[in-house]
């Protein structure tokens, strides 16, 4: 089962940044999660939220703002920054495609862009892309980037309209049905959860055969699961 940071170690560092993924790798992650938005001059950020007001002191909308603008008050990662990072250090890269915005699948163009335009050093690296995101048409946009492509879920009424190799499963899921994972097997199709943080959450998921955690906490991911 393979460890992935969410937002980078974002139990110790402030989520998205850097910081976060240096600690990443620090920490042993075998890859990085992140949520991506564009910027009013259409730069890709590795940003959770659609404004600053929750991890700052300010209140600037993602979509509404400059690059530089934001840059200049808020603690900013390029999704180019974080590719970059993850090729030379061969961590496996999760891109969470954010929905509904304003630009529409303007996103999905520029994510698959980018990635295509470092095919070669991807290919290279030997890591593993995947494209995932809440929006069941982004997952079929992502479909056609030719990188591995996911459905988020958290709602499990939802998981048999999955038309992508990988389920994103919520771990409340899980726990409400464990069996899920070996179904979703059965259909060939791979399993993340997230967001796994507690010791209980961390070995079921190891004993159902889930392929992908996806944690704050990588480097006790590490050491409850006995790889350190």
């Amino acid at each position: 089962m393979l460890i992935y940071a969410h937002r980078g170690a974002s139990s110790d560092f402030k989520e998205g940044s850097k910081a976060a993924y240096i600690g990443a790798l620090a920490q042993g992650a075998d890859g990085f999660e992140c949520d991506v938005r564009l910027t009013k001059d259409k730069q890709i950020i590795c940003y959770h939220d659609s404004d600053t007001s929750r991890l700052s002191n300010i209140d600037l909308k993602i979509s509404k703002s400059s690059y530089k603008e934001l840059k200049e008050k808020v603690d900013l990662y390029l999704l180019d920054e974080l590719l970059d990072l993850s090729i030379s250090n061969k961590k496996d890269l999760v891109i969470e495609l954010k929905h509904p915005v304003s630009t529409g699948a303007m996103i999905e163009k520029l994510v698959h862009k980018l990635l295509k335009s470092k095919q070669s050093e991807i290919k290279a690296s030997g890591i593993q892309i995947s494209l995932i995101s809440f929006s069941y048409f982004a997952t079929l946009r992502n479909l056609k980037s030719g990188f591995q492509t996911g459905y988020l879920v958290k709602n499990s009424n939802l998981i048999r309209f999955n038309p992508a190799p990988v389920i994103a499963l919520s771990i409340e899921i899980l726990r409400q049905n464990p069996g899920i994972v070996a179904a979703q097997h059965k259909r060939g199709k791979k399993v993340f959860i997230w967001t796994v943080n507690e010791a209980a959450d961390l070995d079921l998921c190891s004993k159902v055969g889930v392929d992908v955690v996806i944690t704050d906490k990588p480097e006790q991911a590490r050491k409850l699961l006995g790889y350190s």
